[in-house]
């Protein structure tokens, strides 16, 4: 057995056991997510990704480890962005703090899967198709600038056009029952509101998952190295949610950090022929975009207090 097939196994095995224990397991039942439980959970996720990343130093190499810690990074850096969204959909649809769990639990399942094959066809159309870099790289740029300058985002559910076959083809409550996505009323199963806020967060993640994957496709093509540093960051999304929920007021110019790493990475790929920018260059242009947000909207924060 290889020293990747083992790094395989180990994630796997990992993943499984964590996934089952967070999901399933201590937040089997409906329940609003304090700020402790949420940090503890916040560090645990981030631990094992640093100690996978350890396994992936010692059995792949530090090239392999520098590759994951940076996909690690970027992932988790424009998640935050994501989960601003999605605090806006469930204000939206007037979720109960207590169900909102439930669907983030779904909602994590349906990514894991998307990111899959997304990374699948993402790398495969680079190695067949190079000049889909420049077309990335195109994305993320005006991804970046259209965060920067483009407003705040207005969520319209409404014309989501899943949203809209979902009210054509299935019966819809107009109140939630408990945290359930289906009730039978009348003899007749309905969905419920929950169910259609699932929906909408479903489809915000694959838009995300155009920004995202493309990203870290400018650190790696490996397959395993870009999977993996995703899977690790989306695990700890839930947790992250409920973390930032308490204190997103403290974090006014992120988007603007986050819009620089977009830049910079599209950038790095247009110029992907022309120069080689070092990996340890770009992590420190992501930390350090990552760093001066945060401190500033703190400074920022603490003023108007």
């Amino acid at each position: 057995m290889t020293n990747r097939e083992m790094m395989w196994i180990a994630f796997a095995g990992i993943i499984a056991v964590m996934f089952i224990l967070d999901l399933f397991v201590f937040n089997r039942k409906s329940h609003e997510i304090r700020f402790r439980e949420a940090l503890a959970w916040t560090l645990v996720w981030v631990g094992l990704a640093m100690a996978f990343n350890v396994g992936v130093w010692y059995f792949l190499g530090s090239a392999k480890a520098l590759e994951f810690f940076t996909g690690y990074i970027i992932e988790e850096s424009l998640s935050v962005d994501n989960l601003f969204v999605f605090i806006m959909i469930f204000s939206y649809f007037k979720v109960a703090r207590a169900h909102q769990p439930k669907i983030l639990k779904w909602g994590i399942i349906g990514a894991l899967v998307l990111r899959g094959i997304f990374i699948v066809v993402g790398i495969e159309l680079i190695e067949r198709f190079h000049w889909m870099v420049y077309v990335f790289g195109a994305v993320l740029i005006y991804t970046g600038y259209k965060m920067a300058f483009g407003g705040d985002e207005e969520i319209q559910p409404e014309h989501n056009p899943l949203v809209r076959l979902a009210r054509r083809f299935i019966p819809i409550t107009k109140r939630a029952r408990g945290d359930h996505f289906f009730i039978k009323r009348r003899g007749i199963w309905a969905a419920t509101p929950l169910f259609l806020t699932l929906i909408v967060v479903e489809s915000s993640d694959l838009i995300f998952a155009v920004d995202s994957i493309p990203a870290v496709l400018a650190v790696t093509h490996d397959p395993f190295i870009v999977y993996s540093s995703n899977v690790f960051a989306i695990m700890g999304l839930r947790s992250l949610y409920y973390l930032l929920a308490h204190v997103m007021e403290m974090f006014v110019h992120l988007k603007l950090g986050v819009s620089v790493i977009l830049v910079f990475v599209g950038g790095k790929m247009l110029l992907s022929n022309l120069v080689e920018i070092p990996l340890q260059l770009s992590l420190g242009v992501i930390l350090g975009a990552l760093t001066i947000s945060i401190l500033t909207s703190i400074f920022v924060a603490g003023k108007h207090r």
